[in-house]
């Protein structure tokens, strides 16, 4: 924490006067506390460190374009963007500890939109009028702590003085306590869902006694994105994606979708790749009454009384191998893509509820024909099942082969 302060961020034209309050109950911890300025309304009612004018110069397309706007919605959108451009630069200068914010829904998407664009591991507290309800909009795949706010954010009171003071005191904590060592080993990203347990254990367990540390991640949408922001802030040097079925979800519109940004960061990052085809087989809703009404003559399968799976066809297949490939084939980085051809999840066998050899042909043939196979851009095909231990040890052959 040494050279670095905790920044604390508030629209100050309506929350001055209670941000200032977390600020000096930071300070009384002995933490160096910024005042910034988000209000996109009237004056601030305390004098900022930073002001909204400061701020407002970070935005990509200048500070014009991130004041002056008389609809509420567009002025968040826009100083949402400047903030957290301002931010980036302040973390990249070393000068950033933790950040604090409070609001009600306008001041918690601005914050909540430049904290998810700083670095794992940065401490994040937001106090939050919206804290108590989904969520999932403001944290998604980050390590944002919300608090509920119980009262409004609006005024000084023996509720939001505690609230408050809670706030500062935790961002405090965060920002001067210790943190252990992550040592030297290698980190890893893995994907891993239920039917593919066996096979992700294994290769854990392999990769483990070869040094790495392997960060397994459940393949449930948030699950990949955490992945990946993982990647994004370079703490992850490799990913053996096993269990790529968020991808059914995004292309056939089931639950548990990661989103169409899927698969990017690991691209970009060019960080060693190791692709298979993991759960590929099904596309996941919730309860069985939930399952949307054009599914209603699919092959559907209970999983439990909160989960509905449903097999993916022969065209789903295909659309998913494409969706997959058109993404790999932007790699410059080594990447390798194993194929299991006995069945691609634990249903997914001969004799199991989920085999359908038409529609994993369809799967296969389309990963091969439409990957773009170089020198660094492999594609192979084993008659294993994904949880067969032969194809464990292939997965972790190929990483190493990958990560040369």
């Amino acid at each position: 924490m040494a050279g670095k302060a905790v920044y604390a961020i508030a629209t100050m034209d309506t929350k001055g006067e209670e941000i200032a309050y977390v600020a000096e109950c930071a300070r009384a911890r002995g933490v160096e506390v910024i005042l910034c300025d988000v209000g996109t309304q009237g004056p601030p009612t305390v004098t900022p460190d930073v002001s909204r004018e400061e701020i407002a110069k970070f935005h990509p397309d200048g500070a014009d374009a991130a004041l002056g706007y008389t609809d509420r919605g567009e002025a968040v959108t826009a100083i949402s963007r400047a903030l957290a451009a301002f931010l980036q630069s302040e973390v990249v200068a070393g000068k950033v500890g933790g950040l604090v914010s409070i609001g009600g829904s306008g001041g918690t998407a601005v914050a909540s939109y430049a904290m998810r664009a700083m670095p794992i591991g940065l401490p994040k507290v937001l106090v939050s009028t919206v804290a108590s309800g989904n969520t999932k909009p403001y944290v998604e795949s980050c390590d944002i702590t919300m608090m509920y706010s119980v009262v409004d954010v609006a005024g000084l009171n023996r509720v939001s003085r505690t609230v408050l003071a809670n706030a500062a005191n935790a961002i405090a904590g965060m920002a001067t306590g210790t943190v252990e060592d992550a040592g030297d080993r290698p980190a890893l990203g893995m994907t891993m869902f239920g039917v593919t347990t066996p096979c992700v254990t294994a290769v854990s367990k392999i990769l483990d006694e070869k040094g790495y540390e392997c960060l397994i991640f459940h393949a449930t949408g948030t699950g990949g994105q955490a992945m990946e922001k993982l990647v994004e802030s370079d703490m992850i040097g490799g990913v053996l994606d096993i269990t790529t079925t968020e991808v059914c979800d995004e292309v056939v519109g089931g639950v548990l979708t990661a989103g169409p940004m899927r698969i990017d960061a690991i691209i970009e990052k060019q960080v060693p790749y190791v692709v298979s085809l993991g759960a590929l087989d099904m596309v996941n809703f919730g309860p069985r009454e939930s399952v949307p009404e054009q599914f209603n003559d699919r092959f559907l399968h209970v999983h439990n009384e909160q989960v509905t799976l449903m097999r993916t066809t022969p065209d789903e297949c295909r659309e998913i191998a494409r969706w997959i490939t058109s993404k790999l084939n932007r790699s410059t980085a080594p990447v390798l893509v194993l194929i299991p051809e006995k069945g691609v999840s634990m249903i997914d066998a001969e004799g199991q509820v989920f085999y359908d050899a038409e529609a994993d042909a369809a799967l296969f043939e389309e990963f091969e024909k439409t990957l773009d196979v170089t020198e660094t851009r492999q594609i192979r095909r084993l008659p294993l099942h994904v949880n067969d231990p032969e194809f464990a040890e292939a997965l972790v052959a190929a990483y190493e082969e990958v990560a040369g």
